[in-house]
């Protein structure tokens, strides 16, 4: 028996690497260990051998039938990897976009306004602050001088957040919770701008949207006056807008801000067309962040990034700034 196992052995091992797919290895499976198989043959003979030689046969048996199944589980690994390679070879899809002489990709043109406001004020020696979009109703009312009843909050479509007591979790209404953090973390001097994303529960149309993009900036220093508030302003209005254009301010209201007004700039057409709010920060505000107003005053102001971008480009609806159609992004 031993010689005919040791060939059986050593024909198996060939009639394995012969088989050239899964297919073919499983019709060498059942001619290597099947019921007409040596191995099987080999094995209903034991039952004629004497104790002794039965344990030497059977052991052998064992190893050889062992043997089989290990190169068979071996060669059955290496037919389904190839096999897995091949169908995803067939089912690849080539996606590389083709650069037909155009350029690929570009910022947008939100992004492309926020970057170019930052880099401005940054350049007027002012630092760029973020904070988070879901609030607490304290940093985004509270601080700012809203009392839980104040008629002003009505100015603002909060939506509120399903999380601690209600009405007490918001998403941002605007980025003024940011220039409280500012003030909580650290002491005056404080020249910083806060651009970011914020949400109102707007309809969407032509110059509203529920989701828009906001900077603001904030000056807490001492002896700052109404008069450095108007010359930055119109310092920023000639930078960004050029020579031919110049601001005004308007009496408004605020409940952050005392006084307050409404930033318009003057197009070279001579028209005007407001920009944004400002004003002095409020005595209750600087108090709420810890700071004597006695000691320290400061300006803060605010507008809509998606505004500066229609106005810069001559955009006339500011739902296109969403729509993501690639035949009006690849103008800017």
């Amino acid at each position: 028996m031993t010689p005919d196992l040791d060939q059986h052995l050593a024909d198996a091992a060939t009639a394995i690497a012969a088989a050239a797919d899964l297919d073919a290895l499983r019709i060498v499976d059942a001619e290597l260990l099947g019921k007409q198989s040596v191995v099987t043959t080999a094995r209903k003979a034991l039952g004629a051998m004497d104790v002794e030689e039965r344990k030497v046969a059977g052991r052998l048996l064992n190893e050889v039938r062992a043997g089989i199944q290990e190169q068979l589980e071996a060669r059955r690994t290496e037919l389904e990897s190839a096999a897995r390679s091949e169908q995803l070879e067939s089912e690849r899809l080539d996606l590389t976009e083709l650069d037909r002489g155009r350029r690929l990709g570009h910022r947008h043109v939100v992004t492309r306004t926020w970057e170019r406001l930052e880099d401005l004020f940054v350049g007027m020696g002012y630092t760029v602050s973020e904070g988070p979009e879901i609030e607490d109703e304290w940093h985004n009312f509270g601080a700012l001088n809203f009392p839980p009843d104040h008629p002003a909050r009505d100015m603002y479509d909060t939506l509120y957040v399903d999380h601690g007591e209600p009405g007490s979790t918001l998403l941002r209404t605007h980025t003024s919770p940011v220039q409280i953090r500012v003030m909580e973390a650290g002491g005056p001097p404080i020249y910083s701008i806060m651009p970011g994303r914020v949400f109102r529960s707007d309809t969407a149309d032509s110059t509203h949207m529920p989701v828009f993009h906001q900077l603001e900036g904030l000056v807490v220093d001492r002896g700052i006056t109404f008069g450095d508030l108007a010359g930055t302003l119109e310092a920023f209005t000639r930078a960004y807008f050029g020579g031919d254009f110049t601001s005004r301010l308007r009496p408004s209201y605020f409940p952050f801000t005392e006084p307050s007004a409404e930033f318009d700039i003057r197009r070279p057409d001579g028209t005007w067309l407001e920009l944004g709010g400002c004003g002095m920060v409020h005595p209750n505000v600087l108090e709420a962040c810890g700071l004597d107003p006695e000691e320290w005053s400061g300006f803060a102001f605010g507008f809509g990034l998606d505004r500066l971008a229609l106005m810069r480009h001559g955009i006339d609806d500011l739902r296109e700034l969403f729509r993501n159609d690639q035949r009006f992004l690849e103008q800017f």
